[in-house]
């Protein structure tokens, strides 16, 4: 059996040279996001049981950890925007085919080309550029946080290749490498021409479609509208306090919850969302990303995420969750009307209005919407 380290440190140097040493001493590793309150640290190393915790203290033996199997490389805790989030057990096998796989698509050649790490590395987007310079052999340079002024200091000293998240798009002139993936549900926004976005979940070990294509391996159907994956980077297992189950169907396809279609001439994905983000109002299904498209092409607006709302007419209401780019002179609900039906059908304007400060979202950029 293989012994599973939970890593409890922040990112950066000590983080990856930890993490190597665990996996050459045939070790698996669950990080642990040390920006979580301490509760919830406490309820993830409850869930997934490890043999030891990893910090930068040290190594600190537990009576009650459960080890993984052989092969096991990671247990990785799914992003949290539909509830309780659960341990995803990722094979060395899968890890690297999903590096391989995102590397050719790329074209990442190790003599030319450096990694550069900023995303958190205790989900799956900031960690797999870790793998991905791993496995392939590929120079990586690693920051603690985001920064601007590091990132851009960073592309200077030879870093061309990268992982952000769109809110990072504003402030982050992304010109200066050479590529840059974006996940964190960028299909619905206008990215540079050196950008490629990206669909992928915690199971499938980081993105496995990059710009609606699926890459090299990676089989996609859709069923009743439900996107299913197949390919040798899916998980092999969840994992909580007590056991282990197999999500996968028969064939190894794994259903992803999200919905979206296919074009089978072409073999290009269209994700909608996650089957509960649809609104259904008036008999009339809306999904939020082209809304919010439209709606963050507004002036008055910062941010945006659109919810439905109970309503006893409507079923549900469309409903614009707004932060205003200014709070003494936000949008109007008819402006913000005006401007989708300009573009969309009549049904998917807002029919109400509600302003924030700020919208609740994950450590990746994703907008919780079960918190709105």
């Amino acid at each position: 059996m293989v012994e599973l380290t939970a890593l409890v440190m922040a990112p950066g140097p000590l983080f990856v040279d930890t993490l190597r040493r665990l996996w050459d001493d045939g070790g698996a590793v669950a990080p642990i996001d040390t920006r979580l309150p301490l509760p919830a640290q406490r309820r993830l190393l409850e869930a997934l049981r490890p043999n030891a915790i990893a910090s930068a203290d040290g190594i600190t033996r537990l009576d009650s950890g459960r080890a993984c199997e052989e092969g096991d490389a990671l247990v990785m805790s799914t992003s949290g925007t539909t509830g309780e989030p659960k341990g995803v057990v990722l094979t060395h096998a899968a890890v690297e085919a999903s590096a391989g796989a995102t590397s050719a698509r790329l074209g990442v050649d190790p003599w030319r080309h450096r990694w550069l790490a900023m995303l958190p590395m205790a989900h799956v987007g900031g960690l797999g550029v870790v793998t991905k310079a791993y496995h392939c052999g590929v120079p990586l340079t690693v920051l603690d946080r985001f920064d601007v002024d590091s990132a851009l200091a960073a592309a200077r000293a030879g870093c061309t290749h990268t992982a952000i998240v769109p809110t990072m798009l504003a402030s982050l002139d992304v010109s200066v490498f050479e590529r840059v993936i974006v996940g964190g549900s960028a299909s619905h926004i206008e990215l540079p021409p050196n950008a490629s976005s990206t669909y992928g979940l915690t199971e499938t070990g980081s993105g496995c479609v990059y710009d609606d294509r699926p890459l090299d391996g990676v089989e996609v159907r859709v069923v009743d509208g439900e996107i299913h994956l197949r390919g040798p980077m899916l998980l092999r297992a969840y994992r909580t306090a007590d056991r282990e189950w197999d999500p996968r169907l028969e064939g190894g396809w794994f259903a992803t919850g999200d919905l979206g279609d296919l074009d089978t001439s072409t073999g290009r994905l269209r994700v909608f969302g996650r089957r509960g983000d649809l609104i259904i109002t008036g008999g009339q299904n809306v999904w939020p990303d082209p809304v919010e498209r439209v709606l963050l092409a507004h002036p008055a607006v910062a941010e945006v995420a659109v919810v439905g709302r109970p309503d006893p007419i409507w079923g549900a209401a469309v409903t614009a969750v707004v932060v205003p780019a200014d709070p003494a002179v936000p949008p109007t609900l008819d402006e913000l009307r005006d401007e989708v039906v300009a573009e969309l059908a009549p049904y998917c304007a807002p029919r109400r209005l509600e302003l924030a400060t700020v919208l609740p979202r994950t450590p990746l950029g994703k907008v919780q919407r079960s918190r709105l």
